[in-house]
């Protein structure tokens, strides 16, 4: 169930909890190149509708042709999931017996020189998911205060240099606009002290700051957010919601929202969830050999109860 455009991971695991059962109705959050959704779709056709939702029309496109023998029983919308509702409002949609949210970046918008995500290539600073979206990380760079920096790579980073690193962004951008994404990854490698100056190193310095500026750029934390809790508005009863992750950010909104939900319920309508998943689910040894940035996932899975 694999394509080009991203290597979906944790596929029998995600079908298993999600219990897909004839006459459901599925939503994909995060469509990518609509593997999650072949699976989900193989597993209950004909008798199921499946909702696939992403912002890059890239993903949809690929989607589309990926899932063209299923046509007739899925809907693609190009949109956020932090819209869930006004989505499903628009397709006439109440209710829907399962959820999953593959959260980060595709492995196509990582490959994909001209989408700005790589400090592995020297590209236009770009990082948006949504290629009609203004605000890229060009402007962010090139115009944030040196506070807003240091909280952007403090907050969505935990980047122990931010302090050093945004005071390097400020300096050196008076001289000549930092717009590639080789002058930023560069710049940061020419910041650290001298001690963290490694021929090699385990993770690439650049990497923290990197996933900051795309996180602030797609605002994906607050979408989580927003996403999970209309999730759990418009699930049935005993559906349930998948989530996997990649990084402790995302792992924390993830865990602390349902910890909270299945202890008294959030928001106005006090749904309450069954946490399924003690622990998170992670890639066996044999999928991260086929798929190394499957290493970092992890799934959390939840039941409605109310």
């Amino acid at each position: 169930m694999t394509n080009s455009f991203h290597v979906p991971v944790l596929l029998n695991e995600v079908l298993s909890y999600l219990n897909c059962r004839e006459g459901g109705v599925y939503i994909d959050c995060t469509l990518g190149g609509g593997g999650h959704s072949k699976t989900i779709l193989n597993s209950i056709y004909p008798n199921c509708m499946l909702i696939g939702i992403d912002q890059d029309i890239e993903a949809i496109d690929v989607a589309k042709r990926e899932l063209e023998s299923y046509s007739d029983r899925i809907k693609i919308v190009k949109g956020n999931f932090k819209n869930l509702k006004d989505i499903l409002l628009k397709l006439k949609v109440d209710t829907v017996s399962g959820i999953i949210f593959d959260l980060g970046v595709s492995f196509h918008q990582l490959k994909e020189r001209e989408r700005g995500f790589s400090f592995k290539n020297n590209n236009h600073l770009d990082m948006r998911m949504d290629r009609k979206q203004k605000f890229d990380a060009d402007i962010l760079v090139n115009t944030y205060s040196e506070n807003d920096l240091i909280n952007v790579f403090e907050k969505y980073g935990e980047e122990r240099f931010s302090k050093r690193i945004a005071r390097r962004i400020v300096t050196e951008r008076k001289k000549e606009a930092i717009t590639s994404t080789k002058q930023l990854s560069d710049l940061i490698i020419r910041t650290l002290p001298k001690t963290k100056k490694r021929v090699t190193w385990r993770i690439h310095p650049a990497t923290r700051v990197f996933q900051a500026i795309r996180i602030e750029v797609n605002q994906e934390l607050d979408a989580l957010e927003k996403g999970l809790r209309q999730a759990i508005d418009i699930l049935e009863e005993k559906g349930r919601i998948c989530v996997i992750s990649y990084h402790s950010l995302e792992d924390r909104i993830v865990k602390i929202f349902f910890k909270e939900t299945a202890r008294g319920g959030l928001g106005t309508e006090k749904h309450k969830i069954k946490i399924l998943t003690k622990k998170p689910i992670t890639p066996s040894l044999e999928e991260i050999k086929e798929n190394p940035k499957a290493r970092s996932a992890k799934l959390r899975v939840a039941e409605k109860i109310n």
